[in-house]
């Protein structure tokens, strides 16, 4: 089947809910995809923080066709073997104390803030608190509790009203938590690296004060890693930057998780403290897909294999090399902002990236602008230093021509 022919399918019967990329992908192999036509593709975006292993990993394929051969599902009224095994793990390398397993990042942020509110309404039945305070800039997901988090205005408008009680502060204004937080607050939560709002990463006063506060103030922690957790900057979660594992204190009451969690089948977690676990009956969740065999026993091959191939010391070395290659491009005028950590970088630009992955996907690139402006890269943990170079050279000349295409625009800015 050719490009043209799926594109006429979709537009004929599928809902036109994506921007898509001219590539018809047919197979992939380490960390490129390879279309319909045998073109090579580096994939600098990894399914956006999922395929955290590339593509077809000999060890994951080997895990895939053995439970092929059993159950891919079974209803979470049966007991298997992969999921208490799966929670033990995440539990260890989080500092938590209990997992709730879901499918999907949206559906892990919808549970955090259900735990949540039962948690509050445990500590105060007749008057309890309700509100939650999330960040400026901040994406949590689609639906509506998720959407309602979300600090971005433009993914609110269309779907309004959203779901009353959320209030946002602004990106890493310490006074600001300070200025909203009520006392009906009874969560705060943020990512410890914003993905879609232009990975930028939260600050350590700002982690620390919210901590702070809401053990003051009887309220939760709440930390989205669903896209900067679970290895991405070369620690099993971002907030270990500042609170350790074995800190129990400073760590998050709960944990959102999902995104490479499950080798790309579909799998979320939350991750809980026991005193917000004390709050919660059997009956008040639940889910039909999350946590099924196939993905928990997928994800306990992609802990195994993080660990026997030293991954995240690895995220850590290639993680800063590539931000030192991307560093190089700051003496052009158009480059604004080199950030990130460990494989989770961006380049923010004086103009719009669109064009820019365009012209780099036609070159065998593929990776993303959001907030219009970012170059995002979240490649699989395996790239290497030469496919790094061999991008950044590649990017460089694209750049370049924008400075003269667009340098009215550049001056205006810069």
């Amino acid at each position: 089947m050719h490009l043209e022919h799926v594109k006429e399918l979709e537009k004929k019967y599928l809902l036109g809910a994506y921007a898509r990329y001219e590539v018809l992908v047919d197979r992939g192999t380490g960390a490129y995809l390879i279309d319909k036509a045998n073109k090579r593709y580096l994939d600098l975006l990894a399914g956006i923080g999922v395929n955290s292993l590339g593509y077809n990993h000999p060890k994951v394929k080997q895990v895939l066709r053995k439970q092929i051969k059993k159950p891919l599902h079974l209803s979470n009224l049966l007991y298997h073997e992969y999921q208490g095994r799966l929670a033990e793990k995440l539990t260890q390398v989080s500092g938590l104390d209990r997992v709730f397993f879901s499918n999907s990042g949206t559906e892990s942020i919808e549970g955090c803030l259900k735990f949540a509110r039962a948690w509050a309404k445990k500590q105060s039945a007749e008057n309890p608190k309700f509100r939650f305070l999330t960040l400026d800039g901040g994406f949590h997901g689609r639906t509506y509790g998720a959407l309602s988090a979300t600090g971005q205005k433009s993914y609110r408008d269309p779907f309004e009203p959203v779901v009353p009680g959320f209030d946002y502060v602004q990106f890493n204004d310490v006074e600001d938590l300070e200025r909203k937080f009520t006392d009906d607050v009874c969560g705060v939560m943020f990512e410890t690296i914003q993905g879609e709002g232009g990975i930028r990463p939260v600050s350590e006063a700002f982690y620390k004060r919210a901590r702070l506060l809401t053990l003051q103030k009887g309220a939760l922690l709440i930390i989205d890693e669903i896209q900067c957790g679970l290895g991405r900057t070369g620690r099993w979660y971002a907030f270990h930057k500042f609170a350790p594992a074995e800190n129990k204190e400073m760590l998050p009451d709960l944990v959102a998780s999902a995104k490479p969690l499950g080798l790309g089948i579909p799998l979320g977690a939350v991750l809980l403290k026991q005193h917000v676990a004390d709050a919660f009956q059997i009956g008040y969740h639940g889910t039909t897909f999350g946590g099924g065999p196939l993905a928990c026993r997928a994800s306990l091959a992609y802990f195994k294999i993080l660990e026997e191939e030293n991954l995240l010391a690895r995220v850590r070395e290639v993680g800063d090399y590539f931000k030192s290659k991307l560093e190089t491009l700051r003496d052009l005028p158009v480059v604004k902002d080199v950030r990130g950590d460990g494989l989770m970088l961006a380049v923010e630009l004086q103009v719009s990236g669109k064009e820019i992955v365009k012209q780099l996907i036609q070159q065998g690139y593929i990776l993303n602008c959001t907030h219009e402006t970012v170059l995002r890269l979240l490649p699989p943990f395996i790239i290497t230093e030469k496919q790094i170079d061999k991008f950044v050279r590649a990017l460089r000349p694209v750049l370049e021509a924008q400075n003269v295409s667009n340098e009215s625009n550049v001056k205006g800015t810069h």
